[in-house]
């Protein structure tokens, strides 16, 4: 989800990644989808071509979303690059393959997040199950990796974790991610954690002192109450009452059915806690 001038827009999974949008982050419309029209690049990857978790930056006047492209459970998978200088639905002109993984792959090219350093450097983090979360530099010319850069490994849960989210807060790096299982209504088992280091990539830890990469991970949100089923596909949106963690659950209450939430966070003790 981000905030344009119009409001806010959200993307998310399947039909072309579907748009809702709305005026005060609370009552949301449907609104179609990314794209107009399905890429023949995707058949390689996604035989129906259904792009998937995608992730929307804003840079300079342009909007750069990365998704993925797969089948659930594989690792033949891709992730794509498309830009828009509204960020709004319809708008984006795809430019391909930014990186790839196949059956033998050690990780799943799947669930990308852009974050961009201080000093300018753009970091792809993304990945899921098998060896856990990576990350890979990107050249900002092009949106794609940098001469020369190799993925490296910042967090494992020996293999039920996805959906990397990476911000910069004071002076701290954090990396939230989904743990568990995803996508069974109200037998997932979900949840978003985070550990935190003073570089971007690494090494994590959590509030314990225990490393992301040793399966560490500080709980932030995960099922509760009634209702809130298997939290998870999270993102951060920086908005003008504070950041916002952004999910999606399955409400029991409804039959587990997919539901998107919205919670602050605070980050007062130097960890973020949602209310």
């Amino acid at each position: 989800m981000v905030r344009t001038d119009s409001g806010y827009v959200l993307y998310g999974s399947n039909s072309l990644l579907e748009a809702r949008t709305s005026p005060d982050r609370t009552a949301f419309s449907d609104a179609g989808s990314a794209f107009a029209a399905p890429q023949d690049w995707w058949a390689e990857y996604s035989p129906e071509r259904n792009p998937w978790a995608p992730d929307l930056t804003e840079v300079g006047g342009t909007y750069y979303l990365y998704y993925a492209v797969s089948t659930f459970g594989s690792r033949h998978s891709a992730i794509g690059l498309a830009t828009s200088p509204t960020g709004a639905p319809g708008s984006f002109t795809d430019h391909g393959e930014v990186l790839h993984t196949d059956s033998g792959s050690a990780y799943n090219a799947i669930d990308p997040d852009l974050l961009i350093d201080p000093d300018g450097r753009w970091r792809l983090t993304f990945g899921s199950w098998g060896t856990g979360i990576h990350q890979i530099e990107l050249d900002p010319a092009t949106g794609k990796p940098a001469s020369g850069a190799a993925p490296v490994r910042l967090a494992s849960a020996g293999g039920g974790i996805e959906g990397p989210t990476l911000v910069r807060r004071g002076g701290f790096y954090y990396l939230f991610s989904s743990y568990g299982t995803c996508c069974a209504g109200t037998d997932s088992t979900y949840r978003i954690r985070v550990g935190r280091s003073s570089s971007p990539t690494g090494p994590f830890t959590d509030q314990q002192g225990n490393r992301l990469l040793d399966g560490g991970g500080t709980p932030v949100l995960e099922s509760h109450g009634s209702r809130v089923v298997g939290p998870g596909g999270q993102d951060i949106l920086p908005d003008v009452d504070g950041d916002l963690l952004v999910y999606h659950y399955y409400d029991a209450q409804r039959g587990g059915a997919p539901t998107l939430g919205v919670n602050l966070l605070d980050w007062s003790s130097g960890w973020p806690v949602a209310y």
